[in-house]
């Protein structure tokens, strides 16, 4: 029986969050985790790291994908020889580019941006897309992974669902090893963005990210992970008392968003306005996502209230205390 390896590869991206990591695991398959962003320069960088494993890409005999972002499914289209591909059935959306989940994933951003009061100059959902896309492929899952599902040829990891960073997103567990392949779901340096996107089917509710993320985080404090694999940054462990420093740091800034909105209310621009005045201009996609997170997590807890004002939502305490 092959002992079960995992090797690191590194991939450049022209993303701020600098390079991504895939992961081989050679067990009884050689299995890929994650598929890096789709250009010639990751292409050849992927190719010169499986050399150093002494692989070629033709011995990877299945992808396993943690989540729809681009710098972690973009090769998957160059590999069209592997047998099987894993995933999220939101995943398989986004390879297929399945055209009526474009057209309600804008109509969805365009109708959210215009309640939420964000101006016209701001609402550039179509390029936003267009830019994702880009850096993506286009492919197909043969396999879709729920929580608890295993994986042939990947031994004793088992998929947990860990949506927030996308609602796509899975991680794989082995509790006989306590290795944790990740993906965006916890990274050290920095906190994953809950990010903003339409319920899978048109007309259900809209996705609470930053809610979603919290109960991912509170799944699994008490997992004994001992090496954490993300798809950013330093491999890692000790992630109990990360996810409780995460947790609160949240609460902190929910708190300081409650503050702000004591003074009146606010549409959530107004609000990521307050809490991004230097970077919701460049990088409004994702600080509106983090903004409307806070304020789900305040509603959720009963801090606040949502008004409705010719169409456009603003938001209030629910207890105000008047002076005597």
């Amino acid at each position: 029986m092959t002992e079960q390896t995992i090797h690191q590869i590194t991939l450049p991206t022209p993303y701020a969050v600098g390079d991504v990591h895939l992961y081989v695991v050679i067990d009884e398959a050689v299995t890929l985790i994650d598929a890096g962003v789709h250009t010639d320069e990751a292409w050849e960088v992927f190719k010169g790291e499986l050399k150093k494993l002494n692989l070629t890409i033709h011995d990877i005999d299945q992808v396993v994908l943690t989540h729809h972002h681009p710098d972690h499914i973009g090769l998957v289209g160059r590999l069209d020889h592997v047998d099987r591909i894993y995933g999220d059935e939101l995943v398989h959306t986004w390879l297929t580019r399945d055209q009526a989940y474009f057209d309600h994933y804008l109509d969805f951003f365009n109708q959210m941006y215009e309640k939420w009061g964000v101006p016209e100059p701001f609402r550039i959902i179509h390029k936003s897309l267009s830019q994702t896309l880009k850096f993506s492929t286009e492919g197909a899952l043969t396999d879709v992974l729920t929580e608890g599902d295993a994986i042939p040829g990947l031994s004793d990891f088992i998929t947990l669902e860990t949506p927030g960073h996308a609602e796509s997103h899975l991680s794989f567990y082995n509790s006989k090893t306590g290795d944790f392949l990740g993906g965006d779901f916890l990274i050290k340096h920095i906190s994953s963005n809950p990010l903003l996107e339409p319920p899978r089917t048109k007309g259900k509710e809209r996705p609470k990210p930053l809610l979603h993320y919290r109960d991912s985080m509170k799944k699994v404090l008490d997992y004994n992970f001992s090496s954490i694999y993300p798809g950013h940054g330093e491999i890692f462990s000790g992630h109990h008392s990360l996810i409780l420093d995460r947790l609160a740091k949240q609460e902190k800034r929910a708190y300081k968003v409650l503050d702000f909105l004591k003074e009146k209310p606010a549409t959530p621009f107004e609000v990521c306005q307050f809490l991004f005045p230097k970077h919701y201009e460049r990088q409004f996609g994702l600080t509106m996502s983090e903004t409307v997170g806070q304020l789900d997590y305040l509603m959720d807890v009963g801090e606040i209230v949502e008004q409705q004002d010719s169409g456009t939502s603003y938001f209030a305490p629910k207890y105000v205390i008047t002076k005597e």
